[in-house]
């Protein structure tokens, strides 16, 4: 009989070891359950409040962008009104007129084939040394100076 019992009592040992050590661990999972929980909500938090920052923000720019155009339109309002008030309507129809008949463009058909620019200055004469040339621009005493500078 001492043997039953003494099974008993290493199985009984056994079963409470292995219950304490199978709470702890999953005692941890719930802590670490509740931790991500929060971490959640506090994140879900955190978005709300940047779509409502985002929401605010582009209202703000919507209204600061109707002021803008009211103003512009109260600017032309305004110079519209001092222009009529302060010109003639003559001078309005000459300054309208010089505008149309100045702004037409007149096409003039060319006489000679365009010729693309140069990169250098034309010669004027065919035995003229060209711009690059080493002596061009020099003159006479001062290329001979300069020659026997070099050779000095």
């Amino acid at each position: 009989m001492d043997s039953p019992l003494i099974i008993g009592l290493i199985a009984l040992a056994a079963g409470l070891v292995i219950g304490w050590v199978a709470s702890r661990f999953g005692a941890n999972k719930g802590i670490r359950q509740r931790r991500l929980a929060q971490q959640l909500d506090q994140m879900q938090t955190e978005h709300t409040r940047y779509q409502a920052e985002v929401n605010q923000h582009f209202m703000e720019t919507a209204d600061l962008i109707r002021r803008l155009n009211d103003s512009y339109r109260d600017v032309n309002e305004h110079l519209a009104k001092g222009a009529s008030k302060l010109c003639s309507e003559n001078d309005i129809r000459h300054e309208l007129e010089q505008a149309r008949t100045g702004s037409r463009l007149t096409h003039k058909p060319a006489q000679e084939a365009a010729e693309p620019p140069r990169d250098y200055a034309p010669k004027d004469d065919k035995r003229a040394k060209g711009t690059l040339a080493e002596d061009y621009g020099l003159n006479a005493t001062e290329s001979t100076d300069s020659r026997t500078s070099q050779q000095a």
